[in-house]
């Protein structure tokens, strides 16, 4: 047992110690990659920089903004301080050196690495098409090395087909929905020119509708925005109308520009409008008075509050039973928007009604809405069996008078 139990470890053992073997790498491969290393760097110069725009020459439309990407290289085995200067800036022009947003002259470089700025220069409005060089110039800070590159830009005047590198599209461009709706467009800005472009944007539409202008997927209100080259761009144009405003179809441009490019996108909205009836006394009391089995007629004043024309309209009534309710005219055919027309109801109770208060309700019924009145009617016995009640009366104190006056003579 004390032998097979020995033989085990010893197989463990020469297990660890080939996997010990495999898994740490060869000396002589990690000194070879090191050699290899410290070879190639030794054939760096102990010194040297560079400055190397994106294009050393270039062809864009007059009156464009130019920006591309300016690379400063340290060559050398020593971190270095490269001083940027230009050197040459044509008349009519305005250029300089960004780094992110600041205007840059200067930029340390660790040794055998680079760092990316960006070169910016903007025509004065009016700057003829032509030929004009920039000259950069790099530095180290000591001087003793120093570095310069042209760039060399060509301005064509822009022809009437360029235009169409700025371009909106719209998946929908009519929009229906009700006067008290909130309509939002859904557009994207192209912009197939190959620079980078801040486009304005902005929306004629009807007078009094609000209109606010987003960028896709947020919330905050823009009136321009970056759109990079050969890139697009999504935007919301929403509209609000005026709740008051007609049912009918109503045009909106929406227009983009950059420099001299230009795009347009013709929207509509379609308002349907809104369906409201609104009705009332002259008075403004709901309550009226009426005589048992006697009619008793109000005026009902229905007015269309809506944005929308409302046609037959129809008047119908929940009263008690045996009471009659009747409506003159019993139908509108139309009522327009901010319309106002009188109708006369009349209320006949019960010839058995009781004497007391009642509930009777009024409902005007018209395209896609409805309107209801509660009307308490106040009822009241009929003066005849008032009279009645006199005349009882007086035969009953005549006939007692009568009584008492043959038994006085007897």
């Amino acid at each position: 047992m004390v032998a097979l139990q020995t033989h085990w470890r010893w197989l463990v053992a020469a297990a660890l110690a080939v996997l010990i073997l495999v898994a740490a790498p060869a000396p002589a491969s990690v000194a070879a990659e090191a050699d290899a290393k410290d070879a190639k760097r030794a054939e760096r110069p102990e010194r040297g920089i560079a400055v190397l725009p994106e294009y050393s020459r270039l062809v864009i439309p007059a009156g464009e903004t130019l920006r591309m990407d300016l690379t400063v290289e340290n060559k050398g085995r020593r971190d270095e301080q490269v001083l940027l200067t230009l050197k040459q800036v044509p008349r009519g022009w305005r250029a300089q050196i960004k780094g992110g947003q600041f205007t840059v002259s200067g930029v340390p470089v660790v040794a055998e690495k680079s760092r990316t700025l960006t070169f910016v220069a903007e025509p004065e409005k009016g700057l003829r098409p032509g030929t004009y060089t920039f000259q950069l110039e790099g530095r180290t800070a000591d001087g003793a090395f120093t570095v310069t590159q042209e760039i060399v830009v060509v301005t064509e005047e822009r022809t009437a087909g360029a235009r169409g590198d700025l371009q909106i599209v719209t998946s929908y461009p009519v929009l229906r929905g009700p006067s008290d709706s909130t309509f939002e467009f859904s557009l994207e800005v192209q912009n197939k020119s190959d620079v980078d472009r801040i486009v304005n944007v902005a929306a004629e539409a009807p007078r009094g509708w609000e209109v606010t202008i987003k960028p896709g997927w947020e919330s905050k209100q823009i009136t321009s925005l970056r759109v990079k080259a050969n890139s697009n761009e999504r935007v919301a144009l929403e509209l609000k109308p005026p709740r008051d405003a007609a049912a009918g179809e109503y045009p909106v441009l929406f227009r983009a520009s950059a420099d001299r490019a230009q795009a347009e996108a013709r929207l509509q909205v379609v308002l349907t409008g809104v369906y409201k009836l609104d009705a009332t006394t002259p008075s403004g009391r709901l309550s009226m008075e009426a005589t048992v089995g006697q009619p008793a007629t109000t005026t009902l004043l229905v007015k269309n509050s809506g944005t929308a024309p409302n046609r037959n309209i129809r008047f119908s009534s929940f009263a008690p039973e045996n009471w009659k309710v009747e409506f003159k005219p019993e139908t509108l055919d139309v009522l327009q928007p901010g319309e106002i027309k009188q109708v006369e109801v009349r209320i006949t109770p019960a010839a058995q009604a009781l004497v007391g208060d009642y509930s009777v309700a009024l409902t005007a019924d018209g395209e896609k809405t409805s309107k209801t009145l509660e009307m308490r009617v106040t009822v009241h016995a009929s003066s005849r069996w008032a009279w009645i009640g006199v005349g009882m009366i007086a035969a009953v104190i005549g006939g007692l008078g009568g009584l008492f006056a043959w038994l006085g003579r007897r």
